[in-house]
């Protein structure tokens, strides 16, 4: 039994909480909060009923941090499930610290004013101290190491499918497969179509910057970045087909550099279309894309988040979306001291996230895992002071419950690998 504050609102927390609410010997009691309070209550109306959870909802701005230490301490959670925007990830670890309750993300924290100077000065450090460009990094958060650690609180970061499951089926595969694992290659394949011209599947101010940004893997200890979208292979993947990937930077490669010892290479591909990428060169060649205010008649604009207001809602696509996703991760490495390789992947339906939860695949390969991060958390399973990412901690509980509540996954031995 137990309480949980989910702080956020839009397609993967929608995945989540019916997950929480499907889960209710765990999650007896969550309450929903977000800046628009009305998603959080039409959200409750079609949930109760129809489920042993209590549901409450709360109106929240998760970067004011006196108001969230108020929400936590008026509502009690055990724990708070951040799916609001990496733009909040400090300021909610710092009111679960203030509130002492432990803390659960899907993505790792972004600045969302990237010409801060304050923020600008560390950004260029340590670019130029770890070889990586990507707005985006682990150093924020696993700066709270010693703070969780002092009040005796778990911060799980990244929690979704990549980062996430991803980690997880790398500890899995440390755990049950290797001795050592030299190499890793996460393949992120969307097979969908949503029928517009373009649209993102996620949030589209973080995907992107993400996809716009330079490509970088890690190899013999060291970052290599190369320019956006610049090396592009071929993959055959199960259940979807032949499709186009590209290289891009990802979190999850900065924590498994660091917490999986002697890998030698890890590299992140993602599947696009050219539409896509056609779209996407033009709106970044105008300016689009650019995160920098703009002065546009009399007021303050910036030109990505214009752009996500005309944008279709991720959360809108489930009812359009056919076909499938394929995600997961090629290992290779020994094991007894010959050398093997296996791919771990989940394959998932949009449509049948759609009926189950009204939701498109990508939103539903995010949630769930959040829902079962949260819950080896608040059952004690995975729980240790200090700030943590899911590779750090015991696989198993985590592969089961994938398949339970589900994306269930497959291991295919000597796969066809990447060149």
């Amino acid at each position: 039994m137990s309480r949980l504050l989910i702080i956020g609102c839009g397609g993967v927390a929608s995945v989540a909480i019916h997950k929480c609410c499907q889960n209710s010997d765990i999650f007896t009691d969550i309450c929903i909060a977000s800046r628009t309070v009305s998603k959080c209550d039409a959200l409750k109306a079609e949930l109760e009923g129809r489920t042993k959870t209590n549901i409450t909802t709360a109106q929240i701005d998760a970067e004011d941090v006196p108001a969230l230490v108020a929400l936590i301490q008026a509502y009690k959670p055990d724990a708070v499930l951040n799916l609001a925007l990496p733009y909040q990830d400090l300021t909610i670890m710092d009111a679960c610290l203030a509130a002492g309750v432990h803390y659960i993300d899907t993505a790792n924290y972004e600045a969302e004013n990237t010409d801060d100077p304050v923020w600008r000065a560390v950004y260029e450090r340590r670019c130029k101290e770890e070889g990586f460009s990507a707005y985006f990094d682990y150093s924020w958060q696993w700066a709270y190491k010693k703070k969780f650690e002092k009040a005796g609180l778990t911060a799980l970061l990244g929690s979704g499918f990549d980062p996430g499951v991803t980690g997880v089926f790398t500890a899995y595969a440390l755990k049950h497969y290797f001795d050592e694992i030299h190499t890793i290659d996460i393949l992120d394949c969307n097979g969908g179509d949503h029928g517009y011209p373009f649209a993102t599947n996620f949030n589209p101010e973080i995907n992107l910057r993400e996809v716009s940004a330079p490509g970088s893997y890690w190899e013999d200890g060291k970052w290599i970045e190369v320019p956006a979208m610049s090396i592009k292979r071929q993959y055959d993947f199960p259940q979807v087909g032949l499709k186009d990937m590209y290289l891009l930077h990802h979190e999850e490669i900065e924590s498994l550099a660091k917490n999986v010892p002697g890998v030698r290479r890890i590299r992140f591909f993602m599947t696009f279309g050219q539409s896509y990428l056609t779209h996407m060169k033009c709106l970044e060649d105008v300016g689009m894309l650019s995160t920098t205010p703009i002065e546009f008649q009399g007021q303050q604009i910036v030109p990505i988040q214009f752009l996500k207001a005309l944008l279709p809602d991720p959360a809108t696509l489930g009812p359009r979306t056919v076909g499938k996703t394929n995600i997961g991760c090629i290992f290779t490495g020994v094991k007894d001291g010959k050398k093997e390789s296996i791919y771990i992947y989940n394959v998932c339906d949009h449509q049948a996230c759609f009926r189950e939860v009204g939701s498109q695949a990508i939103s539903y390969t995010t949630g769930v895992p959040a829902m079962i991060g949260a819950m080896l958390v608040v059952d004690g399973r995975w729980r240790k002071p200090g700030v943590f990412n899911v590779e750090e901690f015991d696989p198993d509980p985590f592969m089961n419950a994938l398949s339970r509540w589900g994306l269930p996954w497959v291991v295919e031995e000597n796969p066809i690998m990447v060149d």
